[in-house]
């Protein structure tokens, strides 16, 4: 199979250069264009999904051998959740090489953090078939790369952390209210208020919700864990 120019440029961003490239043509293949001689990568994502967890899974246990099941779960999951997923694949821009419907292309498909987050998952997976575990951790663990060193001690995400901050002192859940939304469809922009019953609030915004939600949780979190020093 002859490839492309821009897909030939993204096989060195990867760092992975495949023996068998319909394999990582399948992997950019989204289902919005697919068809009977054409798969998707929904297979290869599920795939993807499971071959990173446990390269990860295995990293942190050897990270810290004195970890408990409950320390080891929140950084795990910080480091699989779809976002950071989406952020690997913006670092090594798998979006301009995706192959999208006409649909997708028209309302910013290239940039959506889902179908990001699911292509990464499955070019692992296309590693993966391609070269084996080996190769594939040796992926996963350099693109991760800092991620993994930096994960919080206490990798819970910040809504979890000031919804527990609200229960320990009495008061119910916090609220979060789109306060605006605004931008082009293809790339919404969202602000996000979170409150507390007792009248504390903060807003951030974002190009995702939950991205949102999580900025402002966390610096209202930072604002009221400094009130109680």
């Amino acid at each position: 199979m002859k490839l492309s120019a821009d897909i030939l440029a993204f096989q060195v961003r990867l760092g992975h250069v495949f023996a068998q490239p319909d394999i990582l043509m399948r992997a950019l293949t989204h289902a919005s264009i697919s068809s009977a001689t054409r798969p998707d990568n929904q297979r290869l994502e599920f795939l993807g999904d499971r071959v990173l967890g446990l390269v990860l899974a295995e990293t942190l246990l050897e990270a810290d051998r004195r970890a408990t099941e409950g320390q080891l779960a929140p950084r795990f999951n910080a480091l699989v959740r779809k976002e950071t997923c989406a952020d690997v694949a913006r670092q090594i821009d798998l979006g301009a090489v995706l192959k999208l419907g006409r649909s997708e292309m028209m309302t910013g498909g290239r940039r959506k953090e889902a179908l990001l987050g699911d292509a990464m998952e499955a070019v692992i997976a296309a590693v993966y078939l391609d070269a084996g575990f080996v190769a594939a951790r040796d992926l996963v663990l350099r693109l991760w790369g800092e991620r993994i060193g930096a994960v919080a001690e206490d990798a819970r995400d910040a809504k979890t952390s000031l919804q527990e901050w609200a229960q320990a002192r009495g008061l119910p859940p916090p609220s979060y209210v789109e306060i605006a939304r605004d931008g082009p469809d293809h790339a919404p922009q969202f602000t996000i208020e979170v409150r507390l019953a007792s009248g504390q609030a903060e807003r951030a915004r974002a190009g995702a919700k939950r991205q949102a939600e999580q900025a402002a949780a966390r610096a209202l979190l930072t604002r009221m864990e400094n009130a109680d020093d």
